[in-house]
């Protein structure tokens, strides 16, 4: 086995592979002066099962390029199974056609890497299951349900009522209650257009309740943001919020700062910037455990859906 990172979450793929107790292969991954991306890899790959860690997140088209890039460079090498590990998969909001004349990035994107020579795909709460189906290869999707379940048993005891913010986060919010044996509640939302969205109803009983918000991605954190506020207006009693991936883009951290959350906690599917550890609301899980063991096992070719039975 051979373990290559990138450049977009060094921090994680050190954890993995230490986790494997498997060194990170030697590579040089640079920019010309026009900012082309050059790939050497500079340890013998042939004939070798080999893992490309790359979070496909900001800045998105320059990492998505080194993945590419890299899994080409390991083609040409020779490698017998390139499995690429995207923690974040990047795109992914881009599904289906929102309108007339409007892309299905997440295809295409599935298509590139693909065609750039991948074997296998293995990721991290996809933003919508479907998207296991754009890609020809076999395409795992972990879950970060069980890290968040052990997070919630250790610091909610009672009276909990798990909250999605939109229609679309239904079924992740009903797993992890249903685990807990807790009350659901969702949010009734209206998206003006990209990245900005107004909670139109709150649809459950709220009040006097532990409210915990699930999603997979904080963007701008608008629509998180906007649901606390309504169902602290409903009359919930706290407030916190597991979200796999923390995109937190723009003024993301000052709008959770000043929201009624008390408490959001991300993966680091997504490598933390400075803004979000220096927030003392914001706390960070790590998935390297989960990712490391998908990888053992796949590099063992062993059941990987066992993870979550």
């Amino acid at each position: 086995m051979k373990i290559v990172t990138c450049n977009s979450n060094t921090s994680l793929a050190e954890s993995i592979a230490k986790k494997l107790k498997k060194p990170l292969c030697k590579s040089i991954i640079k920019r010309f002066a026009d900012m082309e991306i050059f790939v050497e890899i500079l340890e013998n790959v042939r004939g070798e099962d080999v893992f490309v860690i790359q979070s496909t997140s900001y800045p998105a088209n320059d990492n998505l390029m080194e993945l590419l890039i890299t899994i080409d460079a390991l083609k040409r090498g020779s490698a017998k199974r390139i499995t690429a590990v995207i923690p974040y998969f990047g795109y992914a909001r881009q599904d289906r056609k929102t309108g007339p004349r409007t892309p299905i990035t997440a295809k295409l994107v599935s298509n590139l890497i693909t065609n750039a020579g991948a074997d296998r795909v293995l990721t991290l709460d996809l933003h919508a299951g479907q998207i296991q189906g754009f890609f020809d290869i076999p395409t795992d999707n972990l879950y970060s349900a069980p890290i968040f379940i052990r997070d919630i048993k250790k610091n909610y005891k009672k009276n909990i009522t798990f909250v999605s913010p939109d229609v679309g986060g239904i079924t992740k919010a009903r797993d992890i209650a249903t685990h807990l044996k807790s009350d659901i509640a969702i949010m009734d939302k209206r998206r003006a257009e990209p990245g900005k969205s107004e909670v139109m109803n709150v649809i459950g009983n709220v009040k006097n309740k532990t409210c915990i918000i699930i999603d997979d991605i904080v963007d701008s954190a608008g629509t998180l943001c906007n649901a606390a506020k309504a169902i602290k207006k409903k009359g919930a009693k706290d407030i916190a919020a597991y979200i796999t991936h923390g995109v937190f883009s723009g003024k993301a951290i000052a709008r959770i700062s000043k929201s009624p959350i008390q408490r959001l906690i991300v993966t680091d599917s997504i490598e933390p910037m400075q803004s979000t550890e220096n927030s003392a609301k914001v706390s960070v899980l790590s998935v390297a455990t989960l990712l490391s063991e998908a990888i053992k096992r796949i590099n063992f070719e062993k059941s990987v859906s066992v993870l979550f039975d």
